[in-house]
């Protein structure tokens, strides 16, 4: 990834419209376990996580390392997001250092949180790391997905077979501007 140890973490919270993305907390664990046994969230990322094993494994107070943000509504979790490193297993480094990834909670889906939160995370990776492109993939057949792809600006750069599925790589660049 991008050198995020550069960077001031946690960032002060960013605050959008309806959101804040700040740094997790104890209280935050719950719903942390929530989102990755939930198989609805999972159904498209190899399915839940058993939740006793979540209760087991997950820390006190998950998500701690740069790049981590919680998605709060109104005081609370409604999902997370992640800059991480972008972990390839070909050429598609090329494309950028980081990676964009996000979970929200099912009743937190249809409302336009995930675009608002994703591009708060965003805007501020831009003014953290200027001219840094970030990555997506997704299953092409995670609708939602793909919308928020376009929605963000992100860029099909290809289409591949893994995990038993068609997936979808994109990218989205830093706009320059030409004077």
């Amino acid at each position: 990834m991008t050198d995020l140890g550069l960077v001031v973490w946690p960032p002060a919270p960013i605050r959008t419209e309806r959101l804040v993305l700040r740094a997790s907390e104890a209280r935050d664990r719950a719903a942390v376990v929530e989102l990755n046994a939930s198989p609805e969230v999972n159904a498209y990322l190899g399915g839940p996580r058993p939740r006793a094993e979540l209760e087991r494994t997950v820390p006190e107070v998950p998500g701690q390392h740069r790049g981590w943000f919680v998605v709060e509504l109104d005081g609370a979790m409604i999902g997370t997001i992640q800059l991480k490193p972008h972990a390839p297993s070909n050429h598609r480094l090329e494309a950028g250092e980081t990676e964009l990834g996000y979970l929200f909670l099912p009743e937190a889906w249809g409302r336009g949180y995930a675009t608002e939160a994703c591009t708060g995370a965003l805007d501020w990776f831009a003014g953290a790391l200027p001219g840094e492109p970030v990555v997506l993939y997704t299953q092409t057949a995670n609708a939602g997905s793909m919308r928020l792809a376009a929605k963000l600006g992100f860029t099909e750069l290809e289409r591949f077979e893994a995990w038993g599925a068609e997936q979808w790589f994109g990218v989205r660049s830093p706009v320059t501007l030409f004077g």
